[in-house]
C-alpha cells in the first residue's frame, strides 16, 4: 500500500504594489538639466513637494499617452486654469510630442512643444553616448510672441557624466560679452558623499568681476545611502551654499515598509503588504547682509510626507510657514491609468481654506502586482518568515536578498528598477 502525503501549502507572499509615479516625468529630460539642480536630494524632494499639491481654486488635467504600435513616441497634453473667470486668469494648454531612440533609455529624445503662452512653439533634442559618457543638447523657441533676451532664443550645451563624475556647459546662441558661459557645473561622487559646484553668471558687469562675485556661485555637499529603485530604501542628507547668500539644509527619506493585510480579493497565502513612505524636510537662511539682496527671504522652510497605502491609494501632507496642504490620490491601473488627486489648502494669514483638483490619464509606464518573500524588510520576525534569501519570484528565476544589496535589479520589473547609473 502506497503512503498518501499531503499536498504542501503554497508559502506566505507580500504585495509589493507599483509606485503611483515612477519614473518621474522630470526624469525623462534630466540630460537637459545641469547636475547640480537635480542631485543632493533635489529631485526627490521636487516631486515630494509639488507632485499632487494642486494649487487652490484651481484644477489640472494632463493626458499622457503612447501608441501600442510604437513604443518610442508619446504625447503629453495638459489644461490647467482657475475654477471661476473673477480672477481674470486664462486657460493654459500646451502639447508635448516625444520621441526617443531606446524605449528603455530616455537620454537620447527629441520633443515639439506647443503652448498657448509663450513660447508657442520649441524643440528640445538630448543625444548621449554611454560609451563614452558625452552629450550634446538644445532647447531652440521657434516661435514666440516676444524675444528680449538671448534666452529667449534658445540654449545648447555639453556634458560628461558618469558613476561618479559629472561636469557640463550650456551657451546661448548669441550670447552677450558678459553672459559666456551660461551655466556650468562640476559634481563628483566618493562613495556616499556626493559634492558639487555651479556657476552662473546673473551678478557683475565685467566678466573678471563676474568670476570673482561670490553671488554667482554655488556649492554643496551630501551624504546619502539607498538606490533610486522604489523597493531600495534610502535617506539622503544635503547642505548648500546658494550664490553666496542662502544657506540650505535638506532631508529626504524613502522606506520601505509592510503591513498586515486580510484581503479578500487576494489569495490564502497574501498576508501583507508593502507601502512606501517618504519624508522631506528643508530649511532655507539667508546668511548675506539683508540690504544687498532684498528678494530672499530671511528664513523659510517647508516639511512633507508621503504614504502610498496600495496600488490604488496615495495620502500626501505639506506644511510651510504660511500655509499647509493635504492632498489623497486615488489611481486605477487600467489601460490607460486613470488618476484623481483633490488637494486642501490652509491659509494660515487669512484662515480659509482652498481646495483644488487634478485628472491625469496615462499609458506611458507599465506596472504590476509583484509577490514577495515576508522576509523582504519585515521587521518583527514571525512565524511566517521562510529561509532568509529568497526575495522574488518572477516567472520561474527566484530574486536573492543578496542580489539586491548587491545592486543587481536586472530581473526585476522595469517600473521597479533604479533610474540609472549616470551621476
Amino acid at each position: 500500500m502506497g503512503n498518501w502525503s499531503s499536498k504542501e501549502p503554497p508559502p506566505p507572499l507580500v504585495l509589493v504594489p507599483p509606485l503611483f509615479d515612477f519614473p518621474p516625468l522630470a526624469a525623462r529630460t534630466r540630460m537637459l538639466e545641469s547636475s547640480y539642480n537635480l542631485l543632493f536630494g533635489k529631485l526627490a524632494l521636487k516631486c515630494l513637494f509639488e507632485d499632487y499639491f494642486d494649487e487652490a481654486r484651481h484644477f489640472s488635467t494632463r493626458i499622457m499617452l503612447k501608441p501600442t504600435d510604437d513604443p518610442h513616441v508619446d504625447m503629453v497634453a495638459t489644461v490647467s486654469g482657475a475654477f471661476d473667470h473673477i480672477t481674470g486668469e486664462k486657460f493654459v494648454g500646451n502639447a508635448l510630442f516625444r520621441w526617443q531612440s531606446d524605449a528603455d533609455d530616455p537620454h537620447t529624445f527629441m520633443d515639439l512643444f506647443v503652448s498657448n503662452t509663450d513660447p508657442v512653439l520649441r524643440l528640445r533634442s538630448c543625444a548621449y553616448y554611454p560609451k563614452y559618457g558625452v552629450g550634446a543638447f538644445g532647447v531652440f523657441p521657434l516661435l514666440a510672441k516676444k524675444r528680449s533676451s538671448p534666452d529667449d532664443y534658445g540654449l545648447m550645451g555639453l556634458r560628461y557624466g558618469s558613476g561618479n563624475l559629472s561636469f557640463g556647459v550650456t551657451v546661448t546662441p548669441f550670447p552677450k560679452s558678459n553672459e559666456f558661459p551660461k551655466n556650468a557645473w562640476l559634481v563628483s561622487k566618493m562613495g556616499r558623499i556626493t559634492t558639487g559646484v555651479q556657476y552662473e553668471p546673473l551678478y557683475g558687469i565685467k566678466d573678471d568681476t563676474r568670476w570673482k562675485d561670490l553671488r554667482n556661485w554655488s556649492c554643496a555637499v551630501s551624504y546619502g545611502l539607498g538606490s533610486s529603485s522604489p523597493l531600495s530604501p534610502s535617506f539622503n542628507f544635503g547642505l548648500e551654499l546658494a550664490r553666496g547668500s542662502q544657506f540650505i539644509a535638506s532631508f529626504y527619506q524613502h522606506a520601505v515598509v509592510q503591513r498586515r493585510v486580510k484581503n479578500p480579493f487576494e489569495e490564502d497565502e497574501v498576508v501583507g503588504i508593502t507601502n512606501y513612505i517618504d519624508f522631506g524636510f528643508e530649511l532655507q537662511t539667508r546668511v548675506d547682509d539683508n540690504k544687498t539682496s532684498n528678494a530672499i527671504p530671511d528664513s523659510t522652510f517647508q516639511v512633507a510626507a508621503s504614504w502610498q497605502a496600495n496600488k490604488n491609494f496615495l495620502l500626501k501632507g505639506k506644511l510651510g510657514p504660511l500655509s499647509s496642504t493635504l492632498s489623497m490620490a486615488f489611481k486605477s491601473w487600467w489601460q490607460p491609468s486613470f488618476t484623481f488627486s483633490i488637494s486642501a489648502n490652509r491659509d494660515r494669514s487669512s484662515g480659509k481654506t482652498s481646495f483644488g483638483f487634478g485628472i491625469r490619464v496615462e499609458n506611458l509606464r507599465q506596472a504590476s502586482y509583484e509577490r514577495a518573500d515576508p522576509n523582504y524588510l519585515m521587521l518583527t520576525p514571525s512565524k511566517e518568515h521562510l529561509a532568509e534569501g529568497t526575495l522574488w519570484k518572477i516567472g520561474k528565476r527566484p530574486m536573492l536578498q543578496s542580489e539586491v544589496d548587491s545592486g543587481n535589479f536586472d530581473d526585476l520589473p522595469r517600473d521597479l528598477r533604479p533610474l540609472g547609473k549616470i551621476l
